[in-house]
């Protein structure tokens, strides 16, 4: 049995709880989820303007702060933190924690091949609108294969202490260290497909171990010390989701399913690069105080094809917010809402989209929201989205003057205008397996 944890579910997460994760008890492997698609075009950008940057910066120093707990216990870490420059990321980690072993991952970055692969025959048209990528080529800021488990076990048989990998699924930075130990084979269908089942479990770190949970919350002990989750994995396959003892949070069925279902399509075909899960074979159990079992789970062969996410610059935005407070707070935020429209319209403004929501009142289930008959202060949020940068800089223009032109009781303005920020789109698109090659690098 070997135990994997996740001490990151994105980048942003609680910094302590890779720490505590080493420190608290004994795990074998430790995972960390830095991505997201919008990350990759934000990392390649930093890229562009500095060649030694496109990685999570937090994780370097994370691992010469616990690369003393490494060593002593053991413990080899596993993480996406290369975003679109591993080579660069393992570097730093070297530097930072110069005793460890470090192997990196490269090959899922195809944005410098795009034209190549286009010319060749690979449209990556978009999944959902048929649309060939031509469309948008110009726009394209960053595009990468989402690569799975093996890569990675391949990396960790190289004996490092930390593996670094690009766009890698999330669920693989789990099935790696299982295909690795357990000396699986790319046909041991059922036993990927469970160890899937595992890394979906943990991929959003305390998301399973009782964070952001809507069964009985107000119970769930301290949340402020929640414990991360932790995989014990067996060679068939069938594992356990538990986390440290004394640590805060709650494991139990209902956390897990919870969980389960996250971004789930269909549950009788979760596809990844290494399998195709079927989730509705799960046999999932109550197996003590904090400790859920699963066993039984099925799977088949993963498809020919690799998904690819391609970011891409759609446009322009700005939101900005006013508070207006009792009395009558709701009619005055509306009044401002209404004022704010009438100037864009008189000006000749043009927007793909104009939103505006009243914190305080229904901005989160809007008219299933229960009636508030006078709140005490509501916010007013509005925003504007469209490809004229000039428009969407002169909306930033119209919603402070209100302070002194609008309703009464407005606050919450100390910031000033709100700022233009780029739109950043997802285009999902599908390529032969057999194109994208990946290698591993060891940073000596």
């Amino acid at each position: 049995m070997i135990r994997i944890a996740n001490g990151q579910g994105f980048w942003g997460d609680w910094l302590e709880a890779p720490v505590r994760l080493v420190e608290q008890g004994p795990i074998d492997y430790l995972g960390l989820d830095y991505l997201a698609e919008v990350t990759m075009s934000i990392l390649q950008k930093q890229r562009e303007r500095d060649p030694q940057l496109g990685y999570a910066r937090d994780f370097p120093p994370l691992i010469g702060r616990i690369a003393k707990q490494i060593r002593q216990r053991g413990v080899r870490v596993i993480a996406n933190a290369g975003g679109v420059n591993p080579v660069a990321c393992g570097r730093e980690v070297r530097r930072l924690a110069p005793g460890l072993k470090v192997a990196v991952v490269v090959g899922d970055d195809i944005f410098a091949r795009l034209d190549d692969l286009v010319a060749q025959g690979h449209g990556l048209h978009n999944m959902d609108t048929g649309e060939p990528l031509e469309t948008i080529r110009k726009q394209v800021l960053a595009a990468n294969a989402y690569i799975g488990a093996f890569p990675l076990a391949e990396a960790l048989a190289t004996g490092a202490d930390v593996v670094i990998a690009g766009r890698c699924t999330d669920t693989a930075l789990t099935v790696a260290p299982m295909v690795h130990h357990f000396g699986w084979k790319q046909t041991d269908y059922n036993a990927l497909a469970s160890a899937t089942v595992a890394g979906h479990t943990i991929e959003c770190g305390a998301q399973c171990t009782g964070g952001n949970c809507q069964v009985d919350w107000q119970t769930i002990g301290s949340l402020a010390e929640i414990g991360y989750p932790i995989v014990e994995a067996e060679p068939d396959g069938s594992f356990a989701i538990t986390k440290h003892a004394g640590t805060g949070g709650r494991i139990n069925s209902q956390v897990v399913k919870e969980q389960l279902l996250y971004e789930l399509g269909d549950p009788r075909h979760y596809i990844t690069p290494d399998c195709v899960a079927d989730f509705t074979t799960i046999q999932l159990h109550d197996d003590g105080p904090d400790r859920v079992s699963i066993r039984g789970v099925r799977g088949t062969a993963a498809t020919p094809f690799l998904k690819v996410s391609v970011s891409y610059h759609w446009g322009w935005k700005a939101v900005g917010t006013l508070v207006y407070s009792w009395p009558e707070a709701r009619q005055k935020a509306e009044s401002a809402d209404r004022i704010v429209r009438e100037r864009l319209a008189k000006l000749g403004l043009h927007f793909d989209a104009v939103h505006s929501e009243l914190l305080g009142v229904n901005a989160c289930h809007q008219d299933a929201a229960i009636t508030v008959a006078d709140a005490p202060e509501v916010q007013l949020r509005i925003g504007v989205r469209g490809k004229d940068r000039s428009a969407v800089d002169r909306f930033t223009r119209e919603l402070i003057p209100l302070v002194l032109s609008g309703p009464p009781g407005a606050t919450g303005f100390g910031e000033g205008r709100p700022q233009v920020s780029e739109v950043v789109a997802y285009w999902p698109a599908l390529i032969a397996r057999k194109v994208i090659g990946t290698r591993v690098e060891v940073i000596e």
